[in-house]
């Protein structure tokens, strides 16, 4: 593997500063044995993402991270309380913050949420998601959750 390769997929802890951590939602459901996933758009760069944000206070990282879905985009389900992994994201101005990324199996979508007019939300197979994902590690996760859902027979 090529260094810049190596390095463009490379997400280390986040080392001293603030331990500034956030937490983010994975929203996917599984429609005729295949399982989609939910992305928005980042609100200052319009690239797909993942709902996430700040852990809210006296909420757990998993509560606050299906409260990002719903307030980002318009989803609600089951959340795990174990993270699928985590990856390094921009903060406000240069700050690095790690977010864990929680699965949501959503059960229902709104027609109306708090940030509709800010985002877009699109629901994507996995090629589609994969593609359509800027950030490495984020398409790792959709692969990494997309065999799971298969080994427990959730897809075909």
């Amino acid at each position: 593997m090529q260094m810049r390769e190596f390095l463009r997929n490379w997400s280390p802890k986040v080392a001293g500063g603030t331990g500034a951590r956030q937490s983010g939602a994975l929203p996917y459901c599984v429609v005729d044995g295949r399982a989609t996933f939910l992305l928005i758009t980042s609100r200052h760069t319009g690239r797909w993402i993942f709902p996430k944000g700040a852990i809210g206070s006296g909420l757990t990282p998993w509560d606050s991270a299906a409260r990002e879905a719903l307030e980002e985009g318009g989803v609600t389900g089951e959340i795990s309380n174990t993270p699928i992994g985590s990856y390094r994201a921009s903060g406000s101005g240069s700050d690095l913050i790690d977010v864990d990324l929680f699965p949501l199996r959503v059960a229902t979508q709104l027609d109306e949420w708090q940030e509709m007019n800010q985002r877009l939300r699109h629901w994507a197979v996995l090629p589609e998601a994969r593609r359509l994902l800027a950030d490495p590690a984020l398409s790792r996760y959709v692969d990494l959750l997309s065999s799971r859902l298969a080994a427990r027979g959730a897809t075909r």
